[in-house]
C-alpha cells in the first residue's frame, strides 16, 4: 500500500504497551472476537485467497485466517505488533479492524478507505470496524468508571463530537480516537467509493450480559447468546449500543 494517514504518536505509544496481544481473551472481549470472526467468514469467499490485514496488531485475525488457508499480509504501524505476529507464525479482502478508530480527521479516514479500495480486486470486500459513538457511555454503565469525574468529562465530549481524548496517561481510559455514529460510518464508506452491503453490530447488547464469563463458558448459553445477536445485528435502533460496529462493503 502507498504511504497513507498515520495515527497520532500517543496512539502508537499506547499500543506499544503490549495490551492488545491478550485483550481478546479478557472481560467480554471474547464476544468481540467470536462475532467478528463470524461476520468475516460469513462473507469471505472460500480459501485460497489473498487478504490484507491493515492495522492487524499482533495477528489475532491474520493468524486465524492463515490457518484456514488464506494468504494473509499484515500491515501495522506498531513494530511490537508485527514482531508478536511473526513470533506466533510465520486482496480478495481488506481488513480494517482498527485503523479507523485512530484517524481522527474525516479526510484521513476517507483516504484509508480509498486506499483499501485501490488494492482490492473488483468485487473485493472491505471489513471496516469502528468504535460506536456511545461506546464510552455504555462501558461506563457496565462498572464503576462513572465514579471518576475525569472519565465522565471524556464521555461528554465523546457524545458531542465523537472525539475521544485521554490526557491523563491512564490506559484504562483508552487513547486518542474517533467514535463513529453508525450512520456516519455508512456515509464514509460510501464516500470512499464502496458499495455498502451493511453495517453490523459486533457485540450488540451482548456487551451488557451479566456474569459474562460463566455464560460464555457454557456452550449452550454461548450459542443462545450468539443466535440472538445475529437476530438483531442490523437492527437500526440497537446499532449504537454495540461497542464496536463493522461495515461490510464491496469494490464496484
Amino acid at each position: 500500500m502507498s504511504e497513507g494517514p498515520k495515527p497520532p504518536d500517543e496512539v502508537v505509544d499506547f499500543y506499544a504497551l503490549g495490551l492488545e496481544k491478550d485483550r481478546l481473551d479478557e472481560d467480554f472481549f471474547p464476544l468481540e472476537r467470536a462475532r467478528t470472526q463470524e461476520l468475516i467468514l460469513r462473507h469471505l469467499p472460500p480459501p485460497p485467497g489473498t487478504i490484507l490485514d491493515v492495522g492487524g496488531a499482533a495477528g489475532a485475525y491474520a493468524l486465524w485466517l492463515a490457518e484456514r488457508g488464506y494468504a494473509v499480509h499484515l500491515v501495522d504501524p506498531v513494530p511490537l505488533h508485527v514482531r508478536q505476529a511473526e513470533e506466533a507464525a510465520s486482496a480478495e479482502a481488506v481488513l480494517l479492524l482498527g485503523p479507523l478508530y485512530h484517524l481522527i480527521d474525516r479526510a484521513d479516514r476517507l483516504r484509508a478507505l480509498a486506499e483499501a479500495r485501490r488494492v482490492l480486486k473488483p468485487s473485493g470486500l472491505v471489513f471496516a470496524a469502528a468504535i460506536s459513538r456511545f461506546a464510552s457511555l455504555v462501558d461506563g454503565l457496565r462498572g464503576t468508571l462513572f465514579d471518576e469525574e475525569v472519565f465522565a468529562r471524556m464521555v461528554e465530549r465523546d457524545l458531542t463530537d465523537g472525539q475521544h481524548r485521554n490526557d491523563t496517561g491512564n490506559p484504562r481510559y483508552f487513547t486518542t480516537a474517533f467514535f463513529h455514529h453508525p450512520d456516519e460510518l455508512a456515509t464514509e464508506v460510501r464516500g470512499a467509493g464502496f458499495a455498502l452491503e451493511g453495517v453490523f453490530a459486533i457485540e450488540g447488547p451482548g456487551a451488557f450480559v451479566s456474569e459474562f464469563q460463566r455464560r460464555w463458558n457454557d456452550p449452550g448459553q454461548r450459542q443462545r447468546l450468539l443466535a440472538f445477536l445475529r437476530r438483531v445485528e442490523r437492527e437500526p435502533s440497537l446499532l449504537g449500543v454495540s461497542p464496536h460496529l463493522l461495515a461490510l462493503a464491496r469494490r464496484p
